[in-house]
C-alpha cells in the first residue's frame, strides 16, 4: 500500500467537505447528502482493490483456496 491512496482518499474528504459547504451557503442542503454519498462511494471503490488484494495475499499465505 501506498502513501497515495492515503492522499487520495483524504484529497476527496477536502473536496466533498468544500462541496458540501458551498451547496449549504446557497441554500442546496437537498444536494449534500446526494454528494456525500458520491465521495463514500468514490472511496469505497478505491479501497475495496486494497482489500481484495489483501484478501488474496492472505489466502496464498495460508494456502486456502
Amino acid at each position: 500500500m501506498d502513501i497515495t491512496l492515503i492522499l487520495k482518499v483524504a484529497g476527496i474528504g477536502v473536496l466533498i467537505s468544500v462541496l458540501n459547504m458551498v451547496l449549504e451557503k446557497t441554500d442546496r442542503k437537498d444536494w449534500t447528502g446526494l454528494t456525500t454519498l458520491a465521495g463514500v462511494i468514490i472511496v469505497l471503490g478505491l479501497v475495496i482493490t486494497e482489500i481484495s488484494t489483501l484478501f488474496n495475499t492472505v489466502r496464498t499465505m495460508f494456502q486456502l483456496y
